[in-house]
């Protein structure tokens, strides 16, 4: 019983994502109280759960987020699954493409100094125009298939895998939703950097 205990604490505590810039969790929040190693967070709500934070209770449902400063707290989440996603302080610089074209159609969730959080949105059936990323979190709430079309490449086709978080690289694409359900995610995009005359609020 106590191995089996050992175990299951291990796999929950163990990170479903973990790179140089951010580190993503399952169910758990290791970072709830703030520490040096714990930047900024977002939870993003996987079901219904409720979060508190000092004297606030906020009931959550799928696709909701929260946002929390570097040196704020909070309670784990409970009733449901969640994802916390920390972003690492100190992080190295951020990768962005050349040229920053805003998205249509999704949903801007918040909105901060060093990254933004949307809901990314496409019909089945629909098209985004050419568009850009810099590096982001992607945590897709819909499984669905997509045919895009990034500058310099040949086209891809890509599956949605729910509920499964990814580190995706810069990219200057067009997309189109070819499978039978909406696209629907939750997106952690890093601001561009300022650098070389680059405005660092711009995307």
């Amino acid at each position: 019983m106590t191995l089996l205990l050992f175990l299951f604490l291990f796999q929950t505590q163990t990170p479903v994502l973990d790179n140089d810039y951010v580190r993503v969790t399952r169910d758990v929040a290791p970072c709830a109280q703030a520490r040096p190693e714990c930047g900024d967070r977002v939870i993003v709500a996987l079901g219904a759960i409720e979060l508190r934070s000092g004297k606030k209770q906020r009931k959550m449902v799928r696709g909701d987020v929260a946002v929390f400063k570097s040196g704020e707290s909070y309670e784990p989440p409970t009733g449901g699954p969640f994802f916390e996603v920390s972003i690492k302080p100190n992080h190295p610089p951020v990768q962005s493409p050349r040229e920053i074209i805003r998205p249509e159609k999704n949903a801007i969730r918040y909105e901060g100094q060093h990254f933004f959080v949307f809901e990314e949105r496409l019909a089945a059936g629909d098209t985004r125009a050419r568009h850009s990323h810099s590096q982001r979190v992607v945590m897709q709430l819909n499984a669905t298939r997509l045919q895009q079309w990034p500058d310099g490449a040949p086209e891809v086709f890509v599956d949605t895998v729910q509920d499964r978080p990814t580190f995706n690289p810069p990219v200057i694409h067009k997309v189109r939703n070819i499978g039978d359900t909406p696209l629907r995610g939750i997106v952690i995009e890093f601001k561009p950097e300022r650098a070389k005359g680059r405005p660092g609020g711009s995307r």
